[in-house]
């Protein structure tokens, strides 16, 4: 079984940062990519960022130049660094993931969400 868990979400002034790491666990073989969703309440879940294991990034329109994602392969694990957010950046964040598993087939993972809200 595979697990992802986000976590750094909290409440961030107009203007601040949060850095929201996702470590994957459990017994598989590699994380193939990972991307950033959110869903803002009364709106679709929409992409965030993406990134390859050969750290080719992504970025969503209303995100580019603000959010940076990065992955570290050989902890499995990836994050995603938040800037000069705004109100429009509240949301509950989620990560995913492209696992190889040890037999080699492909499956898609989900982490439970952490919630950020940018307040004054």
């Amino acid at each position: 079984q595979v697990q992802l868990v986000e976590s750094g979400g909290g409440s961030v002034q107009p203007g601040g940062s949060l850095r929201l790491p996702c470590p994957a666990s459990g017994d598989f073989f590699s994380v193939l990519t990972m991307a950033w969703h959110r869903q803002a309440p009364g709106k679709q879940r929409e992409l965030v960022a993406s990134i390859t294991t050969r750290r080719s990034a992504n970025y969503g329109d209303t995100v580019r130049g603000r959010f940076t994602t990065t992955s570290n392969n050989a902890k499995n694990a990836g994050s995603l660094e938040q800037n000069t957010m705004t109100h429009e950046d509240t949301a509950i964040y989620y990560c995913d993931a492209r696992i190889k598993q040890n037999n080699l087939k492909q499956k898609g993972y989900w982490g439970q969400g952490t919630q950020v809200t940018v307040s004054s």
